[in-house]
């Protein structure tokens, strides 16, 4: 027997893949690293922690070669510019080779030492084993005001609830592997996994401040990745579109049948105001339908040109 074969020679699987990633870190990777090693160690599993750099600026892959020089299970990913988190966490997921992934944010405001318990509910059957918020305490009244708003529209408009969770999540190689498979370019990672479908289970957790540094969302960004989400994955906006059209021309036949009536009874009068109004609300109708079947082609448009969701610079530890 020839024991020298190349399924002999290649390395064994990871059971646990750490998916990571980071834009402007470099403050806090090397804490991150020292926390979620520590805890994964506790496990006593083969595990991979996957970096995977968006495009930073500062000295964040430099940390990374660095920590990845004195520790084997340390892997990385660098994008030859910022892509979005998104992305990012898309390509950690192609690349990770465990048979259970987590996606983890690297401020510790997701806390590695749930890893465990999570492992413990895979190990009870379930596919997804969801970080769910149980306070929001950190968050301004302004953030928590509109993340409740955006959960509802998101809600009403796709049937998809979120309420309250976030992309740290456990996720078996079952569920990646469909993930991997889904051909969309305009990804909400958080929304796909959710109707994928899979037996879930929710672990609440309480949200530390960050250790260090500052959040890279801006409000801009957080509505941008809302309406992406309600784009992609309802048809409702269109909708309403259809019913906006539909209440303008019932205003529309109510006010020209008034001014109809007042002309034939002799009681016409200047109507310079009445017609200014009509004409602003029209307009404003019609340029808020085009603004939403604008986003709907846009999204159509990026689906078309077919263009990576990310280019790798450099790499280390993955193939």
């Amino acid at each position: 027997m020839i024991g020298n074969s190349t399924a002999e020679k290649m390395p064994p699987k990871p059971f646990l893949s750490l998916v990571v990633p980071v834009f402007n870190e470099a403050a806090v990777i090397a804490r991150f690293h020292d926390v979620a090693t520590g805890v994964i160690q506790k496990l006593g599993v083969s595990y991979e922690i996957i970096f995977v750099d968006d495009g930073s600026k500062d000295e964040t892959w430099k940390i990374i070669c660095r920590l990845g020089g004195m520790d084997p299970h340390l892997k990385g990913i660098s994008f030859s510019r910022n892509f979005g988190k998104e992305s990012a966490l898309s390509a950690g997921l192609s690349y990770a080779l465990g048979e259970v992934v987590i996606p983890i944010d690297v401020d510790l405001q997701h806390p590695p030492e749930l890893i465990p318990e999570m492992i413990k509910k895979y190990h009870e059957g379930y596919d997804i084993v969801e970080g769910v918020k149980s306070r929001r305490d950190i968050d301004t009244a302004a953030k928590r005001a509109s993340a409740r708003l955006y959960y509802y529209f998101m809600r009403k408009l796709s049937g998809i609830d979120l309420q309250n969770m976030t992309d740290f999540k456990l996720l078996s190689r079952k569920v990646v592997d469909v993930f991997n498979s889904l051909p969309e370019r305009r990804r909400f990672v958080r929304a796909l996994l959710y109707w994928a479908g899979f037996r879930k289970a929710q672990i609440p957790f309480e949200v530390q401040e960050r250790v260090m540094g500052i959040t890279k969302w801006s409000y801009v960004k957080l509505f941008a990745l809302g309406f992406r989400a309600i784009t992609s994955f309802s048809n409702l906006p269109l909708r309403l579109v259809t019913f906006l059209g539909g209440l303008t021309l019932a205003i529309s036949a109510i006010m020209g049948i008034d001014a109809l009536y007042m002309k034939f009874t002799g009681r016409a009068v200047s109507g310079f105001t009445t017609v200014i109004i009509l004409l602003l609300f029209i307009g404003s109708v019609l340029m808020s339908a085009l603004g939403i079947i604008g986003e709907y082609i846009a999204s159509i448009y990026d689906e078309v040109k077919n263009r990576p969701l990310f280019i790798v610079r450099e790499k280390f530890g993955v193939k």
